[in-house]
């Protein structure tokens, strides 16, 4: 079934500059799998060296984290949307130096 992923701007260098792009798949991870076989670059950003999602890398389906569902075996469904999201860390110290 086909399924749009949102891609951030961040890694949209490694989609040719495209926000969405569709794929099918059953399950999340067949979505991602898709995704990545077209768009290898980015498997280095979502995927760890043991091809686990990255801690830091988060998949909304809809408004939920796939993590309070069942992970990347949760089911899809036609024209559902994943969207990425990968977390930022910055700030700066107590006394105002960025770190």
């Amino acid at each position: 079934m086909s399924v749009d992923i949102r891609i951030p701007t961040a890694l949209r260098s490694f989609t040719g500059g495209e926000a969405r792009v569709s794929v099918n798949g059953g399950t999340v991870a067949e979505a991602l799998e898709q995704l990545l076989s077209e768009h290898s670059g980015l498997a280095r950003h979502l995927r760890d060296e043991q091809g686990k999602l990255r801690s830091f890398v988060n998949i909304y389906l809809g408004d939920e984290d796939i993590r309070t569902r069942e992970g990347e075996q949760t089911v899809l469904s036609e024209g559902d949307v994943l969207m990425i999201v990968p977390s930022i860390a910055g700030g700066c110290r107590l006394d105002g130096a960025f770190l």
